[in-house]
């Protein structure tokens, strides 16, 4: 179980990454515009603001990376609890404010691997 709940965290860091590319790099590109229904107009608006959620997006998933690399495995799975808080934080919100999709894409898989980081 230790191992599954290892490479889930992985997983929802990896997808964090992912959303800090759409949102630093891809926000305007014809990708960022379909994944986020915009238009290019709407995109180059609040480019500056996507690029810093992107940022934050950053900073959730170096803080998994961080937990899942720390030397002391129980503070490094306090590390991972204490960002997939966040994560599921961040993607309630997100689902509460911009769109449901949210909660499943970022919120759920976090709350699974929380789930199983604290079983293991």
């Amino acid at each position: 179980m230790k191992l599954i709940a290892q490479i889930l965290v992985a997983l929802v860091a990896l997808a964090h990454l992912w959303f800090l590319t759409l949102e630093m790099f891809l926000w305007t590109k014809p990708l960022g515009l379909r994944t986020f229904g915009q238009t290019l107009e709407k995109a180059q608006d609040s480019a500056v603001l996507a690029a810093n959620q992107g940022l934050y997006n950053g900073f959730l998933a170096a803080g998994l990376i961080f937990g899942l690399l720390y030397p002391n495995p129980q503070a490094g799975r306090h590390i991972q609890m204490f960002f997939l808080i966040c994560v599921i934080a961040a993607g309630a919100y997100g689902g509460y404010s911009v769109s449901l999709k949210i909660l499943f894409v970022q919120a759920a898989p976090a709350l699974l691997a929380l789930v199983l980081v604290s079983l293991a």
